[in-house]
């Protein structure tokens, strides 16, 4: 079984590779830098794309019976007017040459299984969403969602199984926010984020890329929150951190306008707050690793030590 992957090099698509290989699965993947691309290992070769002047090596679809797509530019760098059509564009023209070149070629293709995020549902203190929830924001982050999932859903014209998978905060020490979140702690200067009351639904590195091995071996179609069972504040995933590293948090919290004024508009990303529900993708049987922050950072701890 042969499964093509794009943003293989990213941290969740690193551990999918893993996963796969793991399982005995060959992986294709597609890159936008031709000195990331290896050759010579049957069960893990690179293809050239270039989704800015709709290039791509079609070729990547051979033997390829499902697409994991994870392709989309980082949000944490500053949102400046030019970044932030990068971001959209890494998302949605991805997708858009993905499917026109399908459309255009034969394929054995079957599902695809396509990232998404959880930044999709407005910031509330007191809603709890699940996959049905319609409310949307009218915020840069959440309208680049929509968008992307729009442009996703031009996969089922292909005749696919689609499954889309709302990511929540990545915690991992190989990179996304914790190693952000831990700098500043380790070195006695770290402080909760504005009120601190935000909720951030979370999920370990290891769940998140099971979950996608997991849609595509029960052939599950549809949207699914993937995020663990236990949303936490960001006072209290602050303290759990600082408690992990044994240290303390000294500092008051950061005020919200001072965020803005150091960040600009991409302050949000600390200060929005959406409690997710996962009982979707539990009630189809994925059981989590990693459901206690306590026990996922101790992990996460442990395995960097090593």
């Amino acid at each position: 079984m042969r499964i093509l992957i794009t943003g293989a090099t990213g941290l969740v698509g690193q551990e999918i590779v893993r996963l796969c290989h793991d399982s005995g699965m060959d992986v294709n993947y597609l890159t936008t830098s031709k000195n990331k691309i290896k050759t010579g290992k049957e069960n893990y070769q690179g293809f050239y794309w270039n989704p800015d002047t709709k290039e791509i090596d079609s070729s990547c679809f051979e033997g390829v019976t499902t697409i994991i797509h994870l392709a989309g530019a980082t949000i944490g760098k500053r949102w400046t007017t030019s970044y932030k059509k990068r971001i959209e564009s890494s998302r949605v023209e991805t997708t858009n040459l993905l499917i026109s070149t399908l459309q255009q070629q034969k394929h054995q293709v079957r599902q695809v299984i396509a990232a998404s995020a959880i930044g999709i549902y407005p910031s509330s203190s007191q809603n709890y969403y699940t996959e049905e929830s319609t409310e949307r924001d009218s915020t840069f982050l959440s309208d680049v969602v929509q968008k992307w999932e729009k442009a996703v859903e031009g996969f089922k014209t292909l005749g696919v199984r689609l499954g889309i998978l709302r990511i929540g905060l990545v915690l991992s020490h190989e990179g996304g926010a914790l190693p952000q979140m831990a700098k500043p702690i380790e070195k006695g200067v770290g402080a909760v984020i504005g009120k601190g009351t935000q909720w951030q639904s979370w999920i370990h590195l290891k769940d998140v890329a099971r979950m996608f091995l997991f849609v595509h071996e029960k052939k599950l179609e549809g949207v699914y929150n993937a995020v663990a069972s236990n949303p936490i504040s960001n006072k209290k995933l602050t303290y759990a951190i600082a408690s992990q590293l044994g240290k303390k948090i000294l500092l008051p919290n950061v005020p919200e306008f001072v965020l803005r004024f150091l960040l600009g508009e991409m302050y949000v990303l600390l200060v929005s707050s959406q409690r997710v529900s996962n009982a979707k993708i539990e009630k189809n049987g994925f059981q989590f690793y990693y459901e206690n922050i306590y026990q996922a950072l101790e992990e996460i701890d442990a395995h960097k030590k090593n």
